[in-house]
């Protein structure tokens, strides 16, 4: 006759006892046998109500659902020859995306005969990465594709939300040398 390792309903080793024996002591406490280690010598099984187990499972799943938060990946377009007020404008935007936990991608544009000044947009990137390095770090370096530069930023691991350094008041300008 098998023999099972029994767990009682209030979590005490009761010890190795006939399958049988388990199963009437589980259908007189009117509640389940479960079996939650089948691979050991003996297999051990509890003595508990199945249902409000999984009913807990589900809803221990359900809050961490909840709780969960997939981040966004975010899109902020700029020319290379923005205008400082215009470009703290769109990275106050930035700054509250990344405050919620999106990654941001830049895409800063040239046009016509500014693909002949790269030094724009390796400036921009620059002023980009000092206006928001109190919360933001580079995910993927800036690279340049055709009359674009693209980069990914996140929200920095040791961020907290109570900081308020906003970054500067001021927008830097920018160095053009021509």
């Amino acid at each position: 006759m098998p023999k099972v390792l029994l767990i009682s309903e209030t979590g005490e080793q009761i010890g190795v006892v006939p399958v049988e024996d388990a199963r009437r002591r589980a259908v007189e406490a009117e509640l389940d046998l479960v079996e939650v280690a089948p691979q050991a010598n003996p297999p051990v099984c509890r003595i508990y109500d199945y249902k409000k187990v999984i009913y807990e499972q589900k809803r221990r799943l359900k809050e961490s659902r909840k709780k969960a938060r997939t981040s966004e990946l975010k899109e902020c377009k700029m020319r290379v020859t923005i205008d400082p007020h215009d470009r703290m404008t769109k990275l106050r935007n930035v700054r509250r995306f990344l405050e919620k936990g999106d990654k941001v991608k830049f895409t800063l544009q040239f046009r016509g005969r500014e693909v002949t000044k790269p030094q724009l947009g390796h400036a921009l990137v620059k002023a980009i990465e000092g206006d928001l390095k109190d919360i933001g770090e580079i995910e993927k370096p800036a690279a340049r594709q055709d009359r674009f530069i693209t980069l990914i930023m996140t929200r920095r691991k040791d961020w907290k939300p109570g900081k308020t350094d906003s970054g500067p008041l001021e927008p830097e300008p920018l160095d053009d040398d021509e």
